[in-house]
């Protein structure tokens, strides 16, 4: 077995909060400052679809690279109101992110097939996707956590080949820690996530499930940060509310930098 010092991964997902050209750069100007001379993490920014294109001229010449928070798995065709990824790389696009739990449970009820699909679809078009997987709050209570993220798993990642899962990000985000200001302790970020590389392992190799980069997500923010980063299968974080202050996302990097440096 091949033992990596993987790359962090930190994404930014602004989810529906800012929007306009103005926000973006108020956002990404002085974030972008803050974060210029960093090489060692790879740094996202997702924000909504009517600000890809600012966002995308504004990191031009920056380490920093641009989301879209979802797409449709088709390249054309009559589907009213969805992106298509060949869309998203035509703007300069480089990342997606898939499967997070608001599209899964409250925005559209995405099926593991349909999250399966539409990875398969990034891949093709050249983009990094992020792929989410995490249990409800119940879930967790009623002991069923490893259930529910094998199963994530086994829909959503497992019918990948061993190259296409080396080229995707699996995003760890407890549903009853997003947006709720609570969070998965470093001890419960760390057994969902060797759970999760263990899962990797027994599919594709242990060599393979190196490779992959497992991200936390749920209430991230620039306290936590490190601790939770310091797990040794904790590789980033998708950010979501700190994502939006300039400062505290910086900050949020930085930790990264240090532990990776």
């Amino acid at each position: 077995m091949v033992l990596l010092m993987r790359k962090f991964v930190i994404g930014g997902n602004w989810k529906m909060n800012r929007g306009t050209a103005q926000e973006t750069k108020e956002m990404l100007v002085p974030f972008l400052k803050a974060v210029h001379t960093l090489k060692n993490v790879d740094i996202i920014v997702a924000p909504p679809f009517t600000a890809l294109q600012t966002a995308c001229d504004l990191i031009k010449g920056s380490m920093v690279k641009i989301g879209a928070q979802n797409m449709y798995p088709e390249v054309k065709g009559a589907f009213t109101g969805e992106i298509s990824p060949v869309f998203l790389t035509a703007l300069g696009v480089n990342w997606v992110i898939l499967g997070h739990s608001e599209r899964r449970h409250i925005v559209a009820s995405e099926t593991d097939i349909l999250i399966f699909k539409k990875v398969k679809a990034a891949l093709a078009a050249g983009l990094t996707p992020i792929v989410c997987v995490g249990e409800k709050l119940e879930e967790r209570e009623k002991g069923n956590t490893e259930e529910v993220n094998r199963t994530q798993f086994e829909g959503s990642i497992s019918g990948l080949s061993a190259t296409e899962v080396t080229k995707i990000v699996i995003a760890y985000e407890p549903v009853w820690a997003i947006g709720t200001g609570k969070t998965a302790t470093p001890v419960q970020a760390q057994e969902v996530h060797g759970f999760l590389r263990n899962l990797l392992t027994k599919k594709y190799g242990a060599d393979i499930a190196q490779q992959v980069r497992i991200q936390y997500g749920g209430s991230v923010n620039d306290k936590n940060a490190k601790e939770l980063f310091s797990q040794p299968d904790v590789d980033g974080g998708l950010v979501g509310g700190a994502s939006l202050d300039p400062e505290a996302f910086a900050k949020i990097c930085l930790i990264a930098a240090e532990i990776r440096k």
